[in-house]
């Protein structure tokens, strides 16, 4: 038989000017970035703490602290990276991930299929294995008022 585990991510950031607006590893075309240390890639934070649970391992904070400057503006694919190997050497692989953003700006149609691609490529699985959605919160909360970004995302592994 084989070993499965099921892991569940969520991040948020406010909008901030003077930055680009990175999600799941894409530039997307929008007049504003989201705060953080890093790029601010709520999806693919969302994606880490997904994976590190199902493995069993702490959460990105832990790994990847705002507070150390080495992560300054990181790029996410780059922390990402690092989670799939920290994964991989404990003998686990992606099965699925699932995913949703929550946002009412930008539109999020467009890039969906760049997104799956880059998701699918650094999770080192296949296309059809990725699940992306965009869904506006009804003009409710701090998603709603165009004030920022959430991302959720559920993760199965395998051994």
């Amino acid at each position: 038989m084989t070993d499965f585990r099921v892991g569940f991510g969520y991040d948020s950031h406010r909008f901030a000017p003077d930055r680009p607006l990175v999600i799941g590893g894409v530039v997307i075309p929008y007049e504003l970035g989201l705060a953080a240390h890093s790029d601010g890639d709520v999806l693919l934070h969302a994606v880490c703490d997904a994976l590190l649970g199902a493995a069993g391992l702490k959460d990105i904070g832990t790994y990847f602290p705002d507070t150390d400057s080495a992560w300054k503006n990181a790029d996410s694919t780059m922390l990402l990276t690092k989670v799939v190997d920290l994964i991989s050497d404990k003998g686990w692989k992606v099965n699925n991930l699932d995913c949703t953003l929550v946002l009412e700006k930008p539109k999020m149609k467009p890039h969906v299929d760049s997104i799956i691609g880059r998701l699918s490529e650094l999770l080192r699985t296949e296309p059809d294995r990725v699940a992306v959605k965009a869904k506006t919160n009804e003009k409710m909360g701090f998603t709603g008022a165009g004030e920022g970004i959430a991302a959720v995302a559920a993760v199965s592994l395998i051994k």
